[in-house]
């Protein structure tokens, strides 16, 4: 038996008035979904602890079985994994995104964040803007790292671990109450915004009518993690498909291989085919037991607020990849156990995450777990099956007693 997740990041929502009171899950044309839901398993997951924060981070580390109580030190450390830096026990890994801010108030505390993505910048120009920003305020404290598109780390030596904000909760409002208190941190922003306003790419940016990408916005502080064997724990030996720096870092703390896929970009329009081939390789000719194929773009269109863009996102998951995996493994005459779920919701309504449980499709090729339902949030809550702890999902689906 073979294993593989397919985590549309963000995926759930709240109903929604402009798509006749549906979720853009249930809305959206997924003949694949709806073709296995039928003989699937549907339920709920809780994979936001009681009194954490809802990110990607411990909602992915959830999905994968690790206990974020347990094991959660904060997000950017995850991505120095993926990135290759080697922390210090006395580091503090801190996300640098390179955000869009108001241009039109002089005081940079009455700015607001208008697009926490620079409008899903290329990782090249989010380099050249972060090289800018190295040569006038790296020193032997702060030192930055080049991640993926508008995704960075800054390393800060001897380092606190600080309360910060995440960009995308606060979009559409002043950033002033939301800097961090750190003078030096604070500092460091506000002096981002001066070198990176006028940079030659965000003059053609703006020239072109894209957002410029014009701050440094720091959030996602921790301290260097430690997680155990996925193979170990599990038995399994994985991989990860993802063009996010979190989830490869996540893979490399827990000794999984991480595979790279050519014009894989996190955005709504990636290599979906090329992720889903991945990982059917993988398991059938690479020898390995479990893939983990996780897609951002629907949650990047949650935080846009795009109601089309989410529907879209999710009939890309559900053509380029879920169908291209079933019938790969069918073509190959693999028996497979495949999970659909996201992470977490990113409610259109909201543009941020919630800790509301998640709806999960847990399908099997060699049997009919028949729950006659289709993949909705509402069918599954309905289906009366709800994991109150989420990381214990995974020995479910890998059938570890």
């Amino acid at each position: 038996m073979k294993y593989i997740v397919v985590l549309g990041d963000g995926m759930a929502d709240w109903p929604i008035d402009e798509l006749g009171g549906k979720t853009p899950l249930s809305y959206a044309k997924t003949p694949t979904m709806d073709q296995m839901a039928a003989v699937s398993e549907i339920g709920l997951a809780h994979t936001i602890p009681e009194g954490m924060s809802p990110g990607s981070d411990t909602a992915n580390l959830a999905v994968i079985g690790y206990n974020p109580r347990k094991y959660y030190t904060g997000r950017s450390p995850l991505e120095a994994l993926s990135i290759g830096v080697d922390m210090k026990e006395t580091d503090v890994a801190i996300r640098c995104n390179i955000v869009t801010l108001s241009e039109e108030e002089e005081e940079y505390e009455k700015k607001t964040v208008i697009d926490h993505s620079s409008g899903e910048i290329s990782t090249e120009d989010a380099a050249v803007l972060l090289d800018a920003v190295r040569t006038e305020l790296e020193d032997d404290i702060y030192k930055f790292y080049v991640g993926t598109s508008y995704r960075h780390l800054l390393i800060w030596d001897k380092g606190e671990v600080q309360s910060l904000t995440p960009p995308h909760d606060i979009l559409g409002r002043a950033i002033g109450e939301y800097l961090p208190a750190d003078e030096m941190l604070k500092s460091l922003m506000k002096k981002s915004y001066d070198i990176l306003k006028d940079h030659p790419i965000n003059v053609e940016r703006r020239a072109k009518g894209l957002n410029p990408a014009n701050s440094c916005w720091f959030w996602g502080a921790g301290t260097k993690p430690i997680l155990s064997s996925f193979e170990e724990k599990t038995g399994k030996k994985g991989v990860m498909v993802s063009a996010v720096d979190l989830l490869k870092g996540i893979a490399v703390g827990a000794g999984m291989t991480n595979i790279i896929v050519e014009g894989a970009n996190g955005g709504l329009h990636t290599n979906y085919e090329g992720k889903a081939m991945a990982a059917v390789k993988a398991v059938t000719e690479d020898g390995f037991d479990f893939a983990y194929i996780h897609v951002e773009a629907p949650d990047e269109m949650g935080h846009q607020g795009s109601v089309e863009r989410k529907v879209k996102a999710i009939e890309f998951l559900d053509e380029k990849v879920i169908k291209v995996v079933k019938e790969e493994m069918e073509k190959r005459g693999e028996d497979v156990r495949i999970l659909v779920l996201p992470d977490h919701p990113t409610p259109i309504a909201m543009r941020t995450h919630t800790s509301d449980p998640i709806p999960y499709m847990l399908y099997d090729s060699t049997e009919d777990l028949g729950s006659g339902r289709l993949y909705t949030e509402a069918e599954a809550k309905d289906g009366g099956i709800l994991i109150e702890e989420g990381y214990k999902l995974i020995d479910h689906f890998l059938q570890i007693d």
